[in-house]
């Protein structure tokens, strides 16, 4: 008897479906709490100056497109950008958490709509920056971000077009891209720290904040998350065979662990000290 029991839990297939979201729900629950503590950062270092001083309150902080005198429209992008990304950071996770939509389905739809807004508007104020005031990198630094600001446009137009015809599948697959490509700032943070903690900096100019990896990274921070999201979608589907599945979680978890140390460094080489 004891013997057919082993011989049953032994022959028993691997439930690849059931390895999916359980990686993905810790990719997802590590970088929720990476979120929460940059958004922790933002809150503590860059409000209570702005708060205080106004435009002047971006003077002494570590922005590379900080306060300029004279350049009003460029200080309002900066000020919006900076605190718009609290919304933007904090409510993300938020959003994609199924507990919040299924029990405040209120609380979900406004904090849906306040994201979008923030999305759209610290995007075009990172592109006016990234275009008049050129503070950090060059002409690839420049190209690669501003590919991300308009992704984040896109998504957001098209995850607000789906969400007003009631195609909420749809618009949960546009929201999520939007997810992915917004939180691409914080990606790059935490994946440049991880790395610099790792190689001790391989492939990084830190005077001219340019090189390989940065060149890399530039792209890599949204088409990373977001081709890695696709192929989640791809592993939902019915069709979708086990050796997919497999090689996704294979791939998803080494990187998962490579978020977890980036924001590790993180944490302790740029936020803590400054909060």
């Amino acid at each position: 008897m004891n013997d057919a029991v082993i011989s049953t839990t032994t022959l028993r297939p691997f439930d690849t479906r059931r390895a999916v979201n359980l990686a993905v729900k810790t990719w997802f629950s590590i970088a929720a709490i990476g979120h929460a503590i940059f958004f922790a950062y933002i809150l503590a270092v860059f409000y209570p100056p702005i708060a205080q001083s106004g435009l002047y309150g971006l003077q002494g902080l570590h922005l590379p497109a900080g306060f300029r005198e004279g350049d009003t429209l460029g200080n309002l992008a900066a000020v919006a950008h900076v605190l718009l990304a609290a919304i933007v950071i904090g409510g993300g996770p938020l959003q994609l958490i199924p507990a919040v939509r299924r029990h405040a389905p209120t609380f979900h739809r406004w904090l849906g709509r306040s994201y979008l807004l923030a999305a759209v508007i610290s995007s075009v104020g990172g592109l006016y920056m990234t275009w008049t005031r050129h503070s950090i990198g060059n002409l690839v630094s420049q190209v690669t971000i501003s590919i991300d600001g308009v992704l984040i446009l896109v998504f957001a137009f098209l995850a607000l077009r789906t969400a007003m015809a009631g195609r909420f599948a749809e618009h949960r697959r546009w929201a999520l891209r939007l997810f992915m490509a917004a939180s691409a700032v914080w990606f790059f943070r935490v994946a440049l720290m991880g790395w610099a903690m790792l190689t001790g900096g391989w492939g990084i100019d830190w005077k001219s904040f340019t090189g390989p990896f940065l060149y890399a990274l530039g792209v890599g921070q949204y088409l990373l998350p977001l081709a890695m999201l696709q192929w989640y979608f791809h592993c939902q589907k019915r069709e979708a065979g086990q050796g997919a599945q497999l090689v996704f979680v294979s791939t998803l978890v080494p990187l998962t662990v490579f978020m977890a140390i980036g924001i590790f460094a993180a944490t302790m080489g740029m936020w803590l000290p400054r909060i």
